[in-house]
């Protein structure tokens, strides 16, 4: 049997974009998502703190430290810039494997999505 388990996530990141124009997806800065262990294209869910929508999408990677959180295309509207969001990627595993597995977790400093050093 195989299990659904947490593997990434970005925990409290500050939305800095919506653009209702582009085709779809949600820019991520690259350094947070090498630090959280999210590729590009990786389907993630994403929980908006601020009004609780919940939506999911896939990763498209921003500038290196420039603290991008972008949600694009119809997810524009549902999150909005200065709202503060839950960005988790999920993956399959072993009972086995689940037991001894460690997620990513990324803890931005607050309000500017930086990595804390």
């Amino acid at each position: 049997m195989y299990l659904e388990i947490l593997k990434s996530k970005i925990h409290r990141a500050v939305v800095t974009e919506a653009n209702l124009s582009y085709v779809g997806s949600i820019t991520i800065d690259v350094a947070l998502m090498e630090a959280a262990n999210i590729l590009p294209g990786e389907k993630v869910q994403i929980v908006d703190n601020n009004n609780g929508a919940r939506l999911e999408t896939y990763v498209i990677p921003g500038e290196r430290n420039s603290g991008v959180i972008c949600l694009n295309g119809a997810a524009a509207r549902l999150v909005q810039p200065g709202d503060v969001v839950i960005i988790m990627a999920y993956a399959w595993m072993t009972a086995e494997e689940a037991a001894d597995f460690k997620p990513s977790v990324v803890f931005p400093l607050e309000g500017t999505n930086k990595l804390i050093s």
